[in-house]
């Protein structure tokens, strides 16, 4: 663990097709920084999910080149990657993910999801993989909690420890946090995936580390889900979000099923733009080859 600085469609002017746009946006109000931070600002990236090497053909990686593309001329200081970089271990894959990356010109820093084996994530991309990064005033701790034996999410005494002492320290510092995880901790039954970090394997104490440190923790991001963006509140103030694949998603009609939480009606792959300012996050979801706008809001009262 260490520390370190589809094709576009045709868009007609209609109500209906409005509705269908190629971009949502999502406004959060996060107690952290209606508290303390409304004078902070920071602008960055998410992508999760390419899995380069799907169906052993080239669609993925193209996919991914046309999502770069547009992140490279996105607002944005950073990107954070939320895993399943290649798909199913494919070794060679790593080498194509990361000369589209390097196109894009901008840090670019990754977590391992359940497709990438540790050890080609620590050959290939990052070694160690537990990092922390600073932007600015914010502290970015990713995470490696997958592997490519389960769905479910993996958190070691090892790991709660260093979460708990990064927390420790950049509250001391007066700065806030951002944890990046590829599976979520929140516990979701049908008719979500049911995918989660177990109470047996880490999730108890992960919460208590984020009661204990909440006035400073933003969110939690994770990837794993490709429903769109999906998240829950009822453990407010820190938002618990999964952002959509760069690949493909699935409308699982979780609203429709009266499913807890939100699931912003979007799910064509594309990233998502983050910005944090006056005491909100907003997140802005950007379909590849696409500009139309779709909003859904979230304030305060209702997050509470």
């Amino acid at each position: 663990m260490r520390m370190s600085n589809a094709m576009p469609s045709t868009i007609e002017t209609t109500r209906r097709t409005f509705l269908r746009s190629i971009t949502g946006s999502l406004v959060l109000a996060p107690l952290a920084l209606q508290a303390y931070g409304r004078e902070r600002r920071a602008s960055f990236l998410v992508v999760s999910d390419t899995h380069l090497g799907r169906n052993d053909d080239s669609a993925a990686a193209e996919q991914w080149k046309r999502t770069a593309a547009e992140m490279a001329k996105a607002a944005g200081k950073l990107i954070l990657h939320l895993g399943d970089i290649v798909d199913g271990g494919r070794e060679p894959q790593y080498a194509i993910y990361k000369q589209i990356r390097d196109t894009i010109n901008k840090p670019v820093h990754e977590i391992p999801g359940n497709h990438d084996p540790r050890e080609l994530f620590e050959k290939h991309i990052r070694k160690p993989i537990d990092t922390a990064v600073d932007h600015d005033w914010l502290r970015i701790l990713l995470v490696g909690n997958a592997r490519v034996d389960s769905h479910d999410g993996f958190l070691s005494a090892e790991q709660l420890k260093w979460i708990d002492e990064q927390c420790a320290e950049t509250t001391a510092q007066g700065r806030y946090i951002l944890i990046c995880m590829h599976v979520p901790a929140h516990a979701n039954a049908h008719p979500d995936r049911g995918w989660y970090v177990k109470p047996a394997e880490g999730q108890n104490t992960l919460y208590e580390i984020v009661t204990r440190h909440q006035r400073h923790i933003l969110a939690l991001f994770h990837g794993h889900f490709h429903n769109g963006i999906r998240g829950w509140d009822d453990h407010a103030p820190v938002h618990e979000i999964l952002f959509p694949s760069a690949l493909y998603n699935q409308d699982r009609q979780l609203e429709k099923q009266q499913a807890p939480g939100y699931n912003l009606p979007e799910f064509r792959p594309g990233f998502t733009q983050v910005t944090i300012e006056e005491g909100r996050m907003s997140l802005r979801y950007q379909v590849t080859g696409g500009s139309d706008v779709v909003e859904k809001s979230l304030d305060q009262k209702q997050l509470q």
